[in-house]
């Protein structure tokens, strides 16, 4: 018995260490704590808590960094933890975070509220990975980390998240150093953040760009599909425009998104963590994303997957953005089809033998098609070649639970010779604006496409005229209770751009005007 107790005063003596790290788990980074313990007996390195083939290889980088440095390497019993230990971790960027256990286990001063991010070379130098930006946002998003060191080449982008205090440094030397004297460093200066214009509602700042690469007063005629696109950019309404080819489907499409409600910081993160997941620069920029995938893209491209791990896909990436489907009969129907659920439920699931993963997909989804398979169903001047079983087999292609789906259905008209500009960007987007305003102001924290049931009730407050026009219609046109609450929040989005606080009989009656009808 005396010699288990003198066991156990023995482990209890042992100096423990943690510092912060990260991996991922689907689209979000989830905290990682690296525990260090040296033990007497034979010397060893051993690394646990489910970690890949590229953890266990930087027990070699690490090991080389250190000699390098003239550190002579501890002969103990090494143990190196990743907790939680039920979550697969990856990614060389924990080299930095393994070697200052190692270096700093005997430091008496708490390293647990530092992060430590970086690839080690072998001789110790710090190198950039492009997993940190979307690591480092993700961790941000969750305001869940303040000070974070970071190679040094990565500050110039990092530096621009806001409430975190970055500390760069060259080599494994230099992170040593910072943690041992930590009161006389300070953190490298962070820019001004989001520097772009903004509007603050209770606290919470609304970013936007003044910029319209692609104007809206290039759109001759089509009124009706132009203020179909100002509703549905000031309520993330999902629109379908169907007109012949060369109406202004896609023109008015690419637009869209030039006008769309401003972002919160929050959003300008999030767009910026899905620009890095998909290899590109993060620009930091309060412009909503727009994918526009080929009908002829794959269901895996589309909404992720995988064999042995599930990656995100056209549907995860629009997340705060835009969806776009052109020609979209085209896309196969086991598309479509599975396009439902994230449109009602804004994620997307995606499930498979090793990993099953969940990402968040609320978008506004566009879609584009023509009349016809010919195309000139709608032409006054043009004569289609299509019999009427041709146009039910292409129609038949897009499901009633799909098409339920749709917030506003647009049939566009001829162009004419006669057809004037009316409306830029720049006029557009600011009634947006006007509108996200007012609805904020209201306390209401979504979009009006994505309100709640009980947020309905709450914010989409009809006059008695308006509720009998809606219950005349429900009646005459058979709408399913998915159509009555659509109705409500596009009736909603009408009021918002007049500013009215109830939705009457004017916002409801055209509102009604952009459903669906049968051919």
């Amino acid at each position: 018995m005396l010699n288990l107790y003198k066991v156990k005063i023995l482990y209890m003596e042992q100096e423990m260490k943690t510092i912060n790290c990260a991996t991922y788990e689907g689209l979000d980074a989830k905290l990682v704590h690296v525990e260090s313990t040296l033990t007497k007996g034979l010397p060893s390195f051993c690394v646990v808590g489910m970690a890949s083939t590229s953890i266990t290889e930087s027990k070699e980088r690490v090991k080389s960094a250190l000699l390098s440095n003239d550190f002579s390497f501890p002969p103990k019993r090494i143990t190196l933890s990743l907790s939680p230990s039920d979550i697969k971790k990856d990614g060389s960027h924990f080299d930095l975070s393994i070697a200052l256990m190692i270096v700093l286990n005997n430091l008496e001063d708490d390293l647990s509220q530092w992060f430590a991010f970086g690839e080690l070379g072998l001789d110790g130098t710090l190198k950039e990975n492009l997993k940190l930006y979307p690591l480092i946002l993700s961790l941000a998003n969750q305001k869940i980390m303040k000070k974070v060191i970071v190679p040094f080449e990565s500050l110039e982008k990092l530096s621009k998240i806001p409430n975190i205090d970055f500390y760069g440094v060259r080599n494994l030397q230099e992170a040593i150093n910072l943690l041992k004297n930590q009161t006389s460093h300070t953190p490298h200066l962070q820019k001004a953040g989001i520097e772009y214009p903004f509007y603050e509602i209770k606290s919470e700042k609304y970013y936007y760009v003044k910029e319209y690469e692609q104007d809206f007063f290039d759109v001759k005629g089509q009124e009706n599909a132009k203020r179909a696109a100002l509703i549905s950019a000031s309520g993330f309404h999902n629109i379908l425009f169907e007109g012949s080819p060369g109406c202004g489907k896609s023109m008015i499409a690419s637009r869209l998104k030039y006008i769309l409600p401003p972002m919160s910081i929050e959003d300008v993160l999030d767009v910026a963590k899905l620009q890095a997941l998909d290899l590109e620069e993060p620009d930091f920029k309060p412009h909503r994303t727009m994918r526009s995938p080929h009908h002829s893209s794959t269901q895996a491209s589309i909404f992720g997957g995988g064999t042995h791990r599930a990656q995100i896909g056209e549907v995860g990436l629009a997340h705060r953005g835009i969806l776009f489907f052109d020609e979209l009969p085209h896309f196969s129907k086991n598309v479509l089809e599975a396009l439902r659920e994230p449109m009602q439920d804004a994620r997307i699931r995606i499930s498979r033998v090793n990993s099953k993963v969940e990402y968040p997909a609320d978008f506004l989804f566009i879609g584009a098609m023509n009349p016809c398979p010919c195309g000139n169903l709608l032409d006054k001047n043009k004569e289609c070649r299509c019999s009427d079983l041709e146009i039910q087999r292409y129609k038949n292609k897009l499901s009633d639970p799909f098409l339920d789906r749709i917030d506003l259905n647009i049939v566009m008209q001829n162009v004419s010779s006669t057809d004037k500009a009316s409306f830029s960007s720049k006029e557009l987007h600011k009634m947006v604006v006007k509108s996200h305003i007012f609805a904020k102001k209201r306390g209401q924290n979504s979009f009006n496409a994505k309100l709640s049931d009980a947020e309905i009730e709450k914010f989409c407050a009809m006059d008695d005229e308006a509720n009998e026009t809606l219950n005349t219609a429900i009646q005459r046109f058979h709408l399913s209770f998915r159509a009555i609450k659509k109705v409500q929040k596009v009736g909603r989005t009408i009021a918002d751009l007049d500013e009215c606080k109830i939705i009457d009989k004017k916002h409801i009656l055209e509102a009604l005007s952009y459903r669906r009808r049968l051919h």
